[in-house]
């Protein structure tokens, strides 16, 4: 029998801490050994790899004993049976993992060079299966990524100083299958535990060197871990000076991007406003990236203060035009008549298959028919598509009914039924970012701005009501079609609230959709939840 879960609320943090505060070190070392005992082989390795490696980094100088010469060779051996066979037990490969960690954070480079050069490689390569389903880090204790980066490390400071960026360069060729080293610089002074000697020394020849392996072909639009290398390597010595060099020398759209985000993170912001412009000129031939950089453009002007943040935003939406850029245009009006011009002149300029953006368009200068038509030839499926109309436009035309607001639909956030978000603005919902970025109203404070009159002539209100069945019948048809059973509450509710808005004809109709899916018992019950509450 499958285990019954049982939600639990989770303690109040400050109990944590006032329990935390009544306790001794003594009891605190021996609550920590109890709760060890409870955790799984895989989840131990990883809290005591973490007790160590902090303990090691502490002021008290204690540093975890590190492996002997015949531990070294143990390893080698285990390795080279291992490959043999192509497996090894996790467990064991844990424990050799955690004696190179050891040698590492005891200072004893040569050592954690050698175990960490001998199982890395290896595991990298599939040469031995640790018995995962995908992912090693599925059945390791230890952090490959870390261990990765402390090899590197190893290599630089054994390593002659005259040969320490070909040295770095090869070992991490070595262990990138396991590492992450998108930005190799950062990554390895994460893991030092003392500053890295002759580290100034060190910098322009690694420079020269990744400037020497990109060649002279290089220089298409895609782009590579030397092209990231690259630009880190010029930020910390040049800075964003040195980026801007590269991005007008090469017109690529990551390099212009990276010169800009510089200038975002250090908050310089007049400088990143002529940057973004800049950078917008430069891509003419990528529209996507020119709406980016306009966007970064109209950023930099809001945290400025400036007056012509409108003109930033038009720009970014007619070269990208997307519901956010259109909504952080319309939304930046000052005014109902200001707002209603911008709705005309972005109808006029709108793509053809912008749906979505052009029901919103159409609703705001009151052509709501229009809007209809948008909404009754929208298929069924394919709601969550950026610019299918059904989320944004049947609430709108619920609530224009006198429905009031609908319902969310199970699959979307709680907040849709007061802002109608788009499915792509889901990235811009993290409550916890306080990065700067553009104010983007939500479409109900668009249209309490426009004022929107809710008193529909009969003709309108006839296409808006037989939109919105149309709109519900292919939700129907177009879920049972395709068996998208967790689906079956959305249309059962568009079907409630379309019922509840015409009472007079509600029953012939629902009977009759009621009686078209009578072999349906998963919906059947979900219309019996919807248009029983409607």
């Amino acid at each position: 029998m499958a285990r019954r879960h049982v939600s639990q609320s989770k303690p109040d943090p400050s109990v944590i801490d006032g329990a935390l505060e009544t306790m001794d070190a003594e009891e605190l070392r021996a609550l920590v050994r109890d709760m060890l005992l409870e955790l799984d082989d895989r989840a131990h390795g990883r809290i005591v790899n973490s007790f160590i490696e902090r303990a090691a980094r502490g002021a008290s100088g204690w540093t975890p004993p590190g492996p002997s010469a015949k531990g070294v060779a143990e390893v080698i051996s285990f390795v080279a049976a291992a490959t043999r066979v192509g497996y090894a037990d996790a467990s064991e490969v844990d424990d050799y993992l955690r004696q190179g960690a050891n040698a590492f954070l005891g200072k004893d480079y040569a050592a954690a060079f050698e175990i960490f050069g001998a199982l890395l490689p290896p595991i990298g390569e599939g040469d031995i299966d640790l018995g995962q389903h995908e992912l090693v880090d599925e059945v390791l204790g230890a952090d490959l990524s870390t261990c990765a980066a402390q090899y590197v490390v190893s290599m630089y400071m054994t390593a002659a100083q005259d040969h320490r960026a070909q040295a770095v360069h090869a070992a991490i060729d070595e262990v990138e299958a396991v590492g992450s080293f998108w930005e190799p610089l950062r990554e390895i002074e994460r893991v030092a535990i003392e500053p890295l000697p002759g580290f100034d020394e060190f910098l322009p020849r690694w420079r020269a060197l990744i400037e020497a392996s990109e060649g002279p072909e290089r220089r298409g639009d895609w782009n590579t871990d030397k092209d990231h290398w690259l630009r880190e390597i010029v930020q910390r010595m040049e800075g964003s000076e040195g980026l801007a060099r590269i991005a007008r020398s090469t017109k690529r759209a990551d390099d212009l991007r990276a010169w800009c985000q510089a200038l975002f993170e250090s908050r310089n912001w007049k400088a990143a406003l002529s940057a973004y412009g800049e950078a917008a000129e430069l891509v003419a031939d990528d529209a996507y990236s020119r709406g980016d950089f306009l966007d970064g453009a109209a950023l930099a002007a809001q945290e400025l203060g400036r007056k012509n943040l409108p003109v930033w935003l038009e720009r970014a939406w007619r070269e990208a035009a997307s519901m956010l850029r259109l909504r952080r245009w319309l939304g930046s009006s000052n005014s109902k008549r200001s707002a209603l011009k911008r709705a005309g002149l972005a109808l006029d300029a709108c793509p053809k298959k912008a749906h979505r953006q052009r029901t919103l368009l159409h609703v705001l200068l009151g052509d709501h028919e229009s809007a209809a038509k948008l909404l009754a030839a929208a298929p069924g499926l394919g709601w969550s598509d950026s610019e299918h109309p059904g989320h944004l436009l049947f609430p709108l035309f619920h609530n224009l009914l006198g429905g009031g607001l609908m319902d969310p639909p199970p699959a979307l956030p709680v907040r849709w039924p007061s802002r109608r978000m788009d499915m792509d603005e889901l990235e811009w919902m993290d409550d916890e970012d306080d990065e700067p970025r553009l104010a983007t109203p939500g479409v109900d404070e668009i249209v309490e701005l426009v004022g929107i009159d809710q008193s529909l002539n009969d003709s309108a209100r006839t296409a808006v009501l037989k939109a919105m069945r149309t709109a519900a019948e292919k939700r129907l048809a177009g879920v049972i079609e395709n068996k998208r059973r967790r689906h079956y509450g959305h249309a059962a509710q568009l079907v409630a609230a379309c019922a509840a808005l015409d009472s007079n004809e509600a029953s012939r109709w629902v009977a009759g959709i009621r009686a078209e899916y009578s072999r349906f018992s998963a919906l059947q019950r979900e219309l019996d939840k919807h248009v029983g509450r409607a």
